[in-house]
């Protein structure tokens, strides 16, 4: 049995992921995740007011879909028929339900329920690496060692945490759901032969706004050989395909074996004596912050919700089945479930697994790739999503959002199996839900797919228009660690009206 857990390794302010999760032990006299969950708590943001365009908080909730490594916008949803072979490839467009757009052949499910949907052809920016940080934070300016570095101090903090932060700000009461959760498992930390890259991190804002992620069980079904410079290896790879008693848990939702509910509710009593005792010398009110943080860490101990949200296992199999019995499939169920469990925020990342230029990080081997282990996967999986969501009546107040950090280049290389390359100047993305226009298309490039010909959107413009859909003004500033303001998003991103219903 695969066990694929959270990784063990220091984050942004020092603490592990396990340290803030776990609670048993002698955290529970009031060491542990209760006062991590305090840490660094900062003063409320600060707007500059102005003019809001339409769509001002529509979404309620929002799904994050980020593909690491980044598809091709020519085998997705622009392609260039008229093109040259060396730039079309040999994968061939079908329509879809969403006129005008064609989409690969290999995307079937999509074809069907893109009508719902807005595709984004016109992303376009100058860091053609492998910037999650810069898709999704909004630091100004990014290189390769701060993508490499998730504690790097320029770093700003991940839209899910940053989202977190001034929810918690204007709350009087904290969530006894997680509010900002990740699967599968822990960025970049299932794979070998490089560093943990940066991103979903809360940066300066702290630890206490990191994605809450989750740990994935459960056991693959397809093994597929990867490669990475010389290194050649068979690797049982679940998001190709896993077993159906797969499944999702969250380390602050289980307790130690030694430590029954009883206990802990002894060991409550007794911090609760101290701390009252403490709050007697305490003219500051800091024991009553303690006491929020604290009451969010026990329920989560308590409450099964979070468990069974996370457990697809209850799911119908006729569900389970329409979203594909893969790992990308499956998290996204999971992250549905989540959404319907009170979660503010969840991202799922299609990840790499057991070696490094994995994903959909394509410079070779590209066409054998797409075709057997990335589009059938994400297909299913975004279209069972997408379905599933509107068939309940949630899509319209939930925004989903399907991105990645660049595109690839227009002309295929001369890699082993063909290949790719890094492309930041022309790619697309694909909105849906939550205050967004259902069946358009937005931008175009030329006849390559190189460049932007119209309505040109930076990852900053989507990082506007995803706060301004909930209800949040993207034009206002944080507080870094030493309360110097910091603008959210960088003056001059936008709101892309063209998106939005």
């Amino acid at each position: 049995m695969l066990r694929v857990m959270s990784s063990p390794r220091k984050l942004c302010n020092g603490v592990t992921r396990r340290e803030l999760l776990e609670v048993g032990g002698t955290s529970l006299l009031g060491v542990g995740l209760p006062h991590l969950l305090q840490a660094q708590q900062t003063k409320p943001a600060v707007g500059n007011g102005g003019t809001k365009p339409g769509g001002f908080g529509s979404a309620k909730q929002c799904i994050i879909l980020f593909l690491y490594g980044s598809p091709s916008q020519l085998e997705t949803v622009d392609f260039k028929p008229e093109a040259p072979i060396e730039i079309r490839g040999t994968m061939n467009p079908i329509p879809s339900s969403l006129p005008g757009l064609d989409v690969c052949e290999h995307m079937p499910h999509m074809a069907k329920m893109m009508h719902k949907t807005t595709v984004l052809r016109s992303m376009t920016h100058e860091y053609p690496i492998h910037g999650v940080a810069n898709a999704m934070t909004g630091v100004p300016v990014i290189d390769v060692g701060m993508e490499l570095s998730p504690n790097d101090p320029r770093h700003h903090p991940y839209f899910a945490s940053a989202v977190e932060y001034i929810d918690r700000q204007q709350s009087k009461s904290i969530p006894t759901v997680p509010q900002n959760v990740a699967l599968p498992f822990g960025f970049s930390t299932q794979r070998t032969g490089e560093v943990h890259r940066a991103g979903p991190y809360a940066a300066y804002l702290g630890g206490t706004y990191n994605p809450v992620w989750t740990e994935f069980h459960g056991e693959a079904t397809r093994s597929v050989v990867k490669s990475l410079g010389t290194r050649v290896e068979p690797i049982w790879d679940p998001y190709l395909g896993c077993k159906t008693d797969c499944h999702f848990r969250m380390a602050s939702t289980s307790l130690p074996s030694e430590l029954t509910l009883d206990r802990m509710d002894r060991r409550r009593s007794l911090l609760h004596q101290f701390d009252a005792a403490r709050r007697e010398f305490d003219g500051h009110g800091r024991g009553q912050a303690v006491d929020k943080f604290q009451d969010m860490a026990y329920s989560l101990l308590r409450s099964t919700t979070v468990s069974q949200a996370l457990d697809i296992r209850q799911e119908p199999d006729s569900i389970r089945d329409s979203y594909g019995m893969t790992l990308w499939g499956q998290a996204s169920l999971a992250a549905r479930r989540m959404i319907e469990a009170g979660t503010r925020i969840v991202s799922v990342f299609w990840d790499e697994f057991g070696i490094a230029g994995d994903a959909w990080d394509t410079h070779w081997n590209h066409y054998p790739r797409m075709v057997d282990q990335l589009l059938p996967s994400w297909d299913i999986g975004y279209a069972g999503l997408i379905n599933d969501l509107d068939q309940r009546g949630m899509l319209d107040d939930t925004l989903v959002v399907c991105i990645s950090e660049h595109g690839r280049t227009p002309k295929i290389n001369g890699a082993q199996g063909a290949g790719r390359d890094h492309w930041s100047r022309a790619y697309s993305a694909i909105f849906a839900g939550g205050g967004i226009a259902r069946g358009r298309v937005v931008g175009a490039t030329d006849k390559i797919a190189g460049d932007v010909t119209s309505v040109p959107v930076s990852p900053k413009d989507v990082l506007a228009t995803m706060y301004h859909l909930l209800g949040i003004e993207p034009h206002q500033f944080l507080p870094d660690k030493s309360g110097r303001p910091i603008p959210l998003v960088p003056d001059g991103a936008r709101v892309v009206t063209e998106l939005l219903a």
